[in-house]
């Protein structure tokens, strides 16, 4: 499974841990604690073969009659407190283990550690304390020292955390999301109008989507046939904040690179595109999965296990290049991962946000949410910080999401009171875990003439740092894009399609409320001569005409419009409000156009295409009495003079 399969290497671990103990326990045991009863003794033997095979219900049954025969048998409570420690049933294995210290408290130093582990698996943290530092108090071989230093740490960090609790109030998503089955892996959409999870019902792992109504969920149907099979798993996603792109891992695939693979597929209409393996160098011959995707599209944060780690599973980072390949994958390194395992990784819109779980950082037990902060001066990342008890527990805490706005976590888990088995929750994130505030642009595109929806690429620009931040394509039905923004900055945005004017608008979010997402209408013109096009983006100093740096991304958008149609001759003109001298503005317009000009001609395209004129302060398109309207006036545009 899917979900289940990171738990794999784990098991393994573990078992050549309990494997040691139990060789070393049954060579103990050989010099002392055996029984001096034969039956007990001779089952007490056959349940150490039956362990060999691993055959432990088996060896539990047996064990169990050797006590019974023998209630002061040591080293059958304390085989006995091995296997049930194996099985993860820890409440049965610290009464076997306290059983062994009742008869004899130096029978075997790893009693203690036993005991001390599952104490703290159970949220018995005193006690789990008290054992640990027991066992520390011996020889020990290094290895030996620095795992019970973990743990004692992790004792140390529950006492305090439990008595500091943040809130944590988690609300059942409701009968149109959760079954009796199992549901987990929660997504949702930055305008969270769709919730897209893992459900498991007879073995088998497919994806589920549930759309918001007026008062609820609506009853959650598969996503599609072209991505939910009936042979494989399918599970561990991520879907991008506009709910085109979900990756997602696929495992023992026919196409597959190796056990786990990451898996993209794309939104066409209602339905989704057949999934198709991203291939190396992010999918090797290991375990990949679990991906998360920045708003942007351009990195990917996944799970794995591949060489250059620091411990069982680690979480690295690949980004998209300009011809749609991936970079080779970077270890996040030890700010984030440990010689533990670090999974679950969810990379918030703002960008610099990342959540994922842990059992190598201080928690309360198996696995931890923790959060870390990026440094946008130095990319480098923050320590971790717990999120807290009781949002984690002595239980496996994983799988959290977190809303575009920051205020609300998605999140699996099998409280009671559910419908069965994991169901999904939600709940307020307290405010000192929150990430950086964003909002969604939501937008439509049209033609101007027709209002029929376009399919159309837009890219959006943030005009401090010329960087694109979305770069997509609207839904070919509907025409809607939707894109997560960074509160407090100003972008640009383009919108093109073959055969129309492209489109030039900015916005600023400075000062817009986060619980309001920004929305745009976008028409499009028919490419026809006398077409005209506000170049919103090209800017200049006030009473100057050198470009500003923030306008290269808008002239590289018009040369492209340009060398995509060869045919197409334009003028630019250059356009001021009423303030000042009208001679002085005729001539300060036509010197802009020019520039305008001159850097198109520099960039390879032909002057005879090519006419500049000022007009002033003559053709105005608002009032100049406001300084909105004077803004307005203000502006550089093209006509189309020749198609």
């Amino acid at each position: 499974m899917v979900y289940r399969s990171s738990n794999l290497f784990k098991s393994v671990r573990n078992f050549f841990i309990f494997l040691l103990l139990f060789v070393c326990n049954v060579a103990y045991a050989q010099k002392k604690g055996n029984s001096t009863n034969r039956q007990a003794q001779k089952t007490y033997e056959l349940a150490n073969e039956s362990i060999s095979y691993k055959f432990y219900d088996k060896a539990l049954e047996q064990l169990k009659e050797a006590v019974k025969v023998d209630d002061k048998f040591i080293a059958a409570h304390q085989q006995m407190g091995d296997v049930y420690r194996k099985l993860g049933e820890h409440r049965n294995a610290i009464i076997s283990y306290r059983k062994v210290i009742e008869l004899d408290p130096e029978f075997l130093p790893l009693t203690y550690y036993g005991l001390g582990e599952s104490e703290l698996n159970t949220g018995e943290y005193s006690n789990a304390l008290k054992h640990l530092e027991k066992y520390a108090s011996y020889t020990l071989q290094e290895s030996s020292k620095k795992l019970v230093e973990k743990l004692i740490a992790d004792c140390r960090f529950s006492l305090a955390a439990i008595k500091n609790p943040v809130n944590f109030q988690p609300k059942n998503m409701g009968a149109g999301i959760n079954t009796k089955e199992q549901e987990y892996l929660p997504v949702v959409t930055a305008d969270e109008k769709v919730l897209i999870f893992t459900r498991q019902a007879n073995r088998n792992e497919d994806f589920f989507k549930s759309t918001q109504t007026d008062s609820d969920w609506s009853a959650a149907e598969p996503l599609s046939d072209a991505i939910n099979t009936k042979i494989y798993n399918e599970g561990a996603q991520c879907i991008s904040p506009d709910g085109m792109y979900m990756f997602f891992t696929g495992c023992n695939r026919p196409d597959g690179l190796g056990r786990c693979d990451i898996y993209l597929s794309k939104r066409e209409g209602k339905n989704w595109s057949a999934p198709f393996n991203i291939g190396g160098p992010v999918n090797t011959p290991g375990w990949e999965s679990q991906p998360s995707l920045t708003a942007d599209g351009r990195t990917l944060y996944f799970v794995s296990t591949r060489p250059g780690g620091h411990g069982g599973y680690d979480i690295w980072r690949s980004d998209l290049k300009d011809n749609g390949s991936w970079t080779v994958p970077v270890n996040l390194g030890p700010s984030i991962n440990t010689a533990y395992d670090e999974q679950s990784p969810y990379i918030h819109p703002d960008g610099q946000t990342l959540y994922f779980s842990s059992n190598g950082w201080p928690g309360l037990g198996n696995k931890d949410l923790f959060i870390s902060r990026r440094d946008p001066a130095n990319n480098n990342w923050g320590k971790p910080q717990n999120l807290g008890y009781p949002i984690n527990t002595f239980g496996e805490e994983s799988g959290l999401t977190i809303s575009s706005d920051g205020r609300t976590a998605f999140f699996a888990s099998d409280q009671k009171g559910g419908f069965g088995g994991l169901d999904i929750y939600s709940f307020e994130l307290p405010a000192i875990l929150r990430p950086a505030k964003v909002t969604y642009v939501k937008g439509t595109i049209f033609d101007a003439e027709t209002k029929k929806m376009l399919n159309a690429k837009i890219q959006i620009i943030n005009l401090h740092t010329n960087q694109v931040v979305f770069d997509d394509l609207s839904d070919f039905e509907t025409g809607e894009f939707l894109a997560t923004m960074t509160i407090g900055k100003t972008f640009g945005l383009n919108v093109s399609r073959d055969g129309y004017l492209f489109y030039s608008q900015n916005f600023s979010l400075e000062n817009h409320p986060d619980s309001k997402p920004f929305n745009i209408k976008v028409p499009l013109q028919k490419i026809k001569l006398g077409g005209m096009v506000v170049l919103n983006n090209i800017f200049f100093d006030t009473n100057k005409y050198s470009l500003l740096p923030e306008s290269k991304v808008e002239l590289q958008q018009l040369i492209q419009f340009l060398t995509s149609n060869p045919g197409i001759s334009i003028e630019i003109g250059g356009h001021t409000d009423n303030v000042g001298d009208a001679k002085s503005n005729e001539v300060l317009s036509e010197k802009r156009a020019q520039t305008v000009y001159d850097y198109l001609v520099n960039n390879k395209i032909p002057p005879s295409r090519l006419s500049y004129k000022g007009y002033g302060e003559t053709s105005p398109v608002d009032e100049n009495s406001t300084e909105t309207g004077r803004k307005n006036n203000r502006r550089t545009e093209f006509k189309i003079t020749k198609n």
